[in-house]
């Protein structure tokens, strides 16, 4: 208990302390006019008050991820209590806080186009499609998942299929509608949902005595039933992936980037969004270590539910709530993948739309866009659910590590401190390079070899970015963003309506 309490301190110390680090590296203006006052067009650009975009950038990015990562990471024992806490500080935290305040920088571009800007076409066009998939499997993932829960506590002849088409139709709306007119509306109920599931069951579980288990130097270790097919690393840094990174933020943080209304705000609706997801998964990784008699009870029992997460929650909620309470929790783990696959799907029309140069004020032009991306998410949700989240979880660090790259280089050709994500960069490629290497459901090659060549494509990566530092010219660093910058408002100025696609 005392480790899961220090963990939530240090939380909020990171948010307090490293989180205007950050800004001050930035360096924000206040009186510089946001995207949403300069591009406002009813649809995308709608101003909204600050702690509206708070709750809806967090309901965005708290989907299943926090919770159910944070079951399955709380499998390897406590030591996923330091990968959630410093993972969400020092690499979570900034590269949500700088991929939303670079896309205010550029109007709030997508984060596809940004990454473009950064480390050139070639990449740009990869992540495009890239962003696309991972964003249409985001969606799917999480329709399967709230699909599965609401089936279960509802009367029997409303079952998942049922339900996987009201979620569909939910969705389709949330993508088509101006933001303020389903979303701005309906996350303040969802918010209330998902902040009644996370505090009810923590104080339930103290109040009923359970014991969270300590984090020592004789239990950091793997607890993980199979060890040598779940190594911590790479697997658990993979399996945790929303409450410490997500690469699915940064494709959020445009959409808020388009509503924020003063740049003073970014902080505590960026950074203070992943923070808030990371205590979210810290409670979750406490109740799943407790709830059975500890870590080992855990895998026994994720064992007998053949890795079905939400068969746990279920079981956790109905326990320490009671049967109302459980149905209210419940609903709370079903609006966290609500809200995210809503605007996963919304990510995807926006992505599509500006690399087609589609003006999606006309509701034609965005029909045309959403239709084959939901026919496509649709016939995923056809396939296992577990083997659709662990390419999610591996596509998502993926896209983080490439976002954190591109951070790196935003700060350098700013001539600002880029150590601050070129760290993390490093960290996230190593991760992810290892875990591609390993995995049994990609190349699945001994452990060893898979760090080996893990460490050699992370130095080789590195030893890019270091020829490309220096190789610039650093006397146009200053100029790089402002001279994008007056590109991108020449080309909208120039570009007439006539000219536009769908006129």
């Amino acid at each position: 208990m005392i480790t899961f309490f220090i963990g939530i301190i240090v939380l909020l110390a990171g948010y307090f302390f490293y989180s205007r680090v950050a800004e001050k590296i930035e360096g924000i203006d206040p009186n510089r006019e946001t995207p949403a006052g300069k591009l406002k067009d009813g649809v995308d650009y709608v101003p909204l008050p600050w702690w509206k975009v708070f709750l809806i950038q967090f309901l965005n990015i708290a989907g299943l991820g926090p919770i159910f990562g944070a079951i399955a990471g709380a499998m390897f024992g406590p030591v996923a209590f330091l990968w959630i806490v410093f993972g969400a500080i020092f690499i979570g935290g900034v590269h949500d806080y700088f991929s939303g305040m670079i896309s205010i920088r550029h109007n709030g571009l997508s984060i596809t186009e940004i990454v473009g800007i950064y480390l050139g076409n070639w990449v740009k066009q990869f992540m495009r499609g890239f962003t696309v998939i991972l964003m249409i499997l985001v969606g799917a993932v999480f329709v399967i998942g709230p699909a599965g829960i609401l089936a279960g506590i509802t009367a029997k002849p409303f079952g998942i299929p049922f339900w996987t088409v009201v979620v569909f139709i939910y969705y389709f709306l949330a993508t088509m509608l101006p933001i303020d007119k389903i979303i701005g509306r309906i996350y303040p109920v969802f918010g209330f949902a998902l902040l009644f599931m996370a505090l009810g069951l923590i104080i339930a579980l103290f109040f009923k005595g359970y014991k969270i288990p300590e984090l020592s130097i004789s239990n950091l270790r793997n607890f993980h039933s199979m060890p040598e097919r779940f190594p911590i690393f790479p697997i658990m840094f993979i399996t945790i992936a929303c409450g410490a990174i997500s690469g699915f933020h940064s494709t959020q943080s445009p959409l808020m980037a388009r509503c924020i209304t003063n740049e003073l705000y970014g902080r505590r609706i960026f950074y203070g969004a992943m923070i808030s997801e990371a205590i979210v998964a810290m409670i979750w990784a406490a109740i799943a270590m407790s709830f059975y008699g500890g870590t080992p009870e855990l895998n026994l029992a994720m064992a007998g539910q053949k890795g079905n997460a939400a068969a746990i929650v279920n079981e956790i909620s109905n326990s320490l709530l009671g049967k109302i309470g459980g149905i209210l929790a419940l609903l709370g783990v079903v609006a966290a993948p609500i809200t995210t696959g809503d605007t996963a799907f919304r990510s995807a029309r926006l992505i599509v739309s500006d690399f087609l140069n589609y003006r999606q004020e006309p509701v034609r032009n965005r029909l045309f866009v959403s239709l084959p991306i939901f026919i496509t998410g649709l016939i995923l949700t056809q396939i296992n659910f577990e083997i659709i989240w662990r390419y999610f979880a591996w596509s998502n660090q993926t896209m983080a590590m490439v976002v954190l790259w591109a951070i790196t280089v935003y700060l350098m050709k700013e001539s600002k401190f880029y150590y601050i994500a070129l760290i993390p960069a490093v960290i996230m490629t190593a991760i992810t390079s290892t875990y591609f290497l390993f995995a049994s459901e990609t190349l699945n090659l001994p452990l060893k070899l898979s760090v080996m060549l893990g460490v050699f494509v992370t130095v080789f990566i590195y030893s890019i970015f270091e020829y490309y530092r220096k190789s610039i010219n650093k006397n146009t660093l200053p100029n790089f963003v402002s001279e994008k910058l007056a590109m991108e408002d020449n080309s909208k100025k120039n570009v007439t309506v006539d000219k536009l696609p769908g006129r």
